[in-house]
This record gives structure tokens, sequence and C-alpha cells, in this order.
């Protein structure tokens, strides 16, 4: 197995680098090549910002959006992870606030408390010296730090959709003088049941605002508010394809269930110092892996959504200053978080929706860096894997445990045995309940699978006298 080398620049998150992946997307429009931001019309000042921040051109999703939003146009934006979304707004932002108007003039809606306080990361530079930092209003915190900040005469506000509307309803938070309202990760909101507060936001905001939407996916929910208030938007959708998904070196390794701890022990024991995000389904099945992996005397911390939001920080500064190599996470780490440098992601637990294996596995690969993803499937996730490749559009290759645990396991132990896998189509191995057809890997469960009147049919009819015994 090819070793990892740790990297020698600090992993600080960066303005062109904080982003999502997208998924899912049918149309794909390609931005003209442009070479500076002076070249879109930004203002110097700003252009010098960024390039003190080593950003001096602008990436496809951003030349083709800032354009229309400093024209004043409602934009619906996708791109693919890693394309610097954050940036193609933050920009327009700064440019349209009236330094003299002290009230809201801007607010960005964000999922999560920590892409809430990443956003504002790569707005506050943009603002200059002389002007008031954004305010960051989100949940997990006390409200009365944040009506301060508001009463100093904030100009832009990020802030998670619950929060925002309490405020906005307590009239701490005044939005009659919003001018442009940007709604960041629109198909994540949804999925976590932010929708109505977003709508109810909507409502409150000036209908004259100017408009932002950006979402991995289209959803029904995010097509709908594109209609009811977004005004003749310009939709802007750049590398959406399966085809167009960053280079990352996808593994699937096909573990049994209580072996997947020592196959995340062994690799991460293996790449000695190399910046790893492990991604697991449950809290306390998060809590349990980094509890093993620290009695291994790896540095390892975690995060997950029980947790209170100073306790999430203080974990992801930790991680960003190399305190700590390994972060083990639920899926609230699964977007808008980027690390400069992370290396490689492991998916503990397979994800349930292949959009989610996309967001997860977007850690790394970045911006045009190398990345590397590792999936442990046992026999019960093999029909969620038959769905990310199906929306991959290509079978991911496989290693198995009988090869693998030599490499893993301490001298003299006792493997647990994997269940034995088959030959299947064109000598691929296929484990129990997983079947190929067409080229495309499916999955049937592990009893067999097929419809459950065909299940029913290959059991065999008993007489009347072994029912009657077997009562």
């Amino acid at each position: 197995m090819r070793k990892l080398e740790a990297p020698s620049a600090p992993r600080r998150a960066r303005a062109a680098d904080i982003d999502r992946p997208t998924a899912g997307a049918s149309c794909c429009r390609r931005a003209p090549a442009i070479e500076s931001f002076t070249a879109l019309r930004v203002r110097p000042d700003l252009v010098d910002a960024l390039a003190a921040d080593e950003i001096t051109s602008p990436t496809p999703i951003q030349a083709a959006c800032i354009p229309h939003l400093l024209e004043g146009r409602d934009v619906v934006g996708q791109a693919r992870t890693g394309s610097g979304k954050t940036l193609a707004y933050a920009i327009p932002i700064v440019e349209g606030l009236d330094p003299d108007h002290p009230r809201v003039q801007a607010l960005v809606l964000a999922p999560t408390r920590e892409l809430a306080e990443q956003i504002g990361t790569v707005i506050d530079p943009l603002l200059g010296p002389d002007a008031p930092p954004s305010v960051r209003i989100v949940g997990g915190l006390s409200y009365t730090p944040q009506r301060q900040a508001l009463a100093h005469g904030a100009q832009v506000v990020v802030g998670t959709p619950g929060r925002v509307l309490d405020l906005i309803e307590s009239r701490d938070l005044n939005v009659d003088d919003l001018r442009m309202l940007v709604i960041d990760e629109a198909d994540r909101m949804f999925d976590i049941g932010m929708a109505p507060q977003v709508e109810s936001i909507l409502r409150y905001s000036p209908a004259s605002r100017q408009t932002a939407l950006f979402s991995a996916t289209v959803p029904g929910w995010v097509a709908r508010l594109t209609l009811r208030h977004l005004r003749d938007p310009e939709h802007v959708a750049l590398d959406t394809r399966p085809e167009d998904l960053p280079e990352i070196d996808h593994e699937i390794w096909v573990v049994p269930e209580m072996e997947k701890a020592t196959a995340v022990e062994g690799i991460l024991q293996q790449s000695p110092g190399v910046p790893t995000i492990v991604f697991g389904r449950t809290r306390r099945g998060v809590d349990l892996l980094r509890d093993r992996l620290r009695r291994s005397g790896l540095r390892v911390d975690a995060i997950q959504g029980g947790m209170p939001q100073p306790s999430r920080q203080r974990v992801m500064d930790r991680f960003r200053r190399e305190e700590i190599d390994v972060l083990i996470a639920t899926d609230v780490a699964a977007r808008g978080l980027d690390i400069i440098g992370l290396a490689q992601v492991i998916n503990y637990d397979i994800p349930d929706h292949p959009d989610m294996f996309t967001h997860r596995t977007g850690r790394t690969g970045r911006m045009g860096r190398a990345g590397r993803s590792v999936t442990l499937v046992s026999g019960a996730g093999l029909d969620r894997l038959a769905s990310i490749e199906y929306s991959l559009e290509r079978r991911i290759p496989r290693r198995y445990w009988d090869e693998l645990k030599a490499e893993f396991l301490p001298e003299g132990a006792e493997p647990v045995e994997p269940a034995e896998a088959s030959a299947g189509a064109n000598g691929r191995r296929v484990m129990p309940g997983e079947r190929l057809s067409g080229g495309k890997a499916k999955a049937n469960g592990a009893n067999g699978g097929g419809p459950r009147s065909n299940r029913r049919r290959r059991r065999p009819r008993r007489s009347g006298a072994e029912a009657a015994g077997s009562r």
C-alpha cells in the first residue's frame, strides 16, 4: 500500500479553497478563461486584499458569477468541490456595501455553525481595517454577545437560519435595509429541516434585495425557492458532471464489520502525520473510535453534533494547527470545511446517499491537489455502495480483507474470517449479496436478495403435521 507524506505547510483555511461538493447537476457550462480579478472590474483595494492571500486569478465559478452579481442580478450557482464559490459571492457583497450606512446590508445563510464561521473568515479580510467585521449569528452560543455585536453597527451578517430568524423576530436583527441575501448549501438546509426558517427569512427581507443561491444539487425545494423568491436569475452550472469531479484516488475496502476499526488503525499507522478525516455515522460510534485510536498512540480527536459549539471549534482549531493528525467526525464536517493539505478521507461507515459520499470525499483533492479516499464496506453496506457507483458512473476498485489483514493485524493475532467471495463477471470478485450486471455494481442484500415474493417461493413448503409440530 502506498504511503502518503505529511504536508510541510500549515493546514490553514484559505479563502479560495472554502467550498462544497456538487453532484447530480445535468447541465454544464464553461466560463471564459479570465486571468485576473481586474478584468472582472473588481475594485483595486479588493484585488490587493486577495493578492495578500495569494489569490491572483479567479476560478471559473468566480469568473462566471461575479460579473452578474456586480450588475445586481440574482444568481443560482453550482460548481464542484473546491471551486471557490465562497469568493464568488463574497467579493460582490463587499463591493456593494455603503461604508457610511451602519445597518445590516448583506446576510449569508449557511446550514452549519462551522460553515458560517468559515465564511466569515473569508469576508472579513476583504472588508478592510476601517469597516466593522462580519457578525456570526449561530445557534449553540449565547444570544447576548450576538445582540451586542448587532447593536454596534454590523453591515454583514453570516448565520444559521434558526438563530437568524430568532433575532429578526425579536427585532435585534433589522433586515429592512438588506441589499444582498445569499443562501449557501440550500439543498443541505432542506435535508436538515431548515426550509421553513429560510422561507420566513426571505419573507421578512425587502423585495428589492438581490439574492444569490448556491447549492450542490437543485432538488424540488430549491427549484421552487428559486421560482418564488429570485427575480429572473442567471443560472451558472460548472463542472457538475461525474467526469468533472476532482481527481481523487478512490478505494473500496470490503471488511467485516468487526474488523473495520483495525483497518482504520492500520491505514493511519502506515501514514503517520498525514492529515485525515474519518467519517462515522453516529455520535457514539465516533466517540468510541476516537477512544480506541487514542489508545493506539495516535493524535486524534472528534467532533459531532452533540458537542457544544465552543468545543467543536476548539477541536477544529487544533486540527488546523496540526496539534492532531486525525479528525473523526459525523456528517457535521462533510460540508464547508476546508483544511489546507488534507491528504485523505476514510469512510468508516458508508454514507446513506451518493451525494453525501461526494461531500465527504470532497474534503480532499481540492483545488488541484492530490487526494485519497478509502471507504470501508461490510456486507450490510453493499446496497449503498451500488447506489454510489451508479451515481458516479464507475466501479470503484476493491480490496478485500483476506488480502489486507496481514498488513494490519499484530503478530500472532487471529483474524475473524470474512465470508468467502466468488468470481463474478469478467473475473471480478463478488461478495455475498452483490451481483454485477451491465458493468455496474448492484446489491441485493446479504441474504441473497431479490424480490420478497421470490424469496418466499424459494422456501420449502411444510406439511400440516410439520407446521403443527413446530408450534
